[in-house]
């Protein structure tokens, strides 16, 4: 899905903000936060992350996020470019919020294929590990 990912300033901080940790795994040293204001009648895709998304409105997106039960995961996809006119604020976050790989991370072991821990530090000892704790192999 093209367009730019986003989530609605929510009165929850880590909610808002649950994408810093994942983004920076990537190998992005600072990141910065920039706000912007949609019409609230302007189509947006919502869901989880790895689920389909729905369309709706900028406002019906930020009121299913609200009231969703667990909302992390959830993104928010405007399939357009945003204008300079459309950004409010521009400012530095704190560089440690958010969920690392997936929410709900803590409850469960995190992937160990070659493809998910590629160029990670540790990730041969990682590996063992993981393989003798659960008795899984990976490759």
């Amino acid at each position: 899905m093209h367009g730019v990912f986003c989530l609605p300033v929510l009165p929850d901080y880590g909610v808002t903000h649950q994408w810093l940790r994942e983004l920076k795994r990537g190998g992005q040293k600072t990141l910065i936060g920039v706000y912007f204001r949609l019409p609230d009648d302007e189509l947006v895709s919502v869901g989880r992350y790895n689920q389909p998304h729905e369309q709706m409105t900028a406002a019906e997106a930020c009121a299913f996020v609200l009231k969703a039960p667990d909302p992390l995961g959830f993104e928010v996809i405007v399939p357009r470019a945003i204008g300079p006119d459309e950004v409010r604020k521009v400012r530095s976050v704190p560089q440690v919020a958010g969920w690392r790989c997936m929410p709900e991370a803590h409850r469960k072991p995190l992937c160990q294929c070659s493809w998910c821990t590629r160029g990670e530090f540790n990730a041969r000892r990682r590996k063992r590990y993981y393989a003798r704790r659960y008795d899984a192999r990976y490759d």
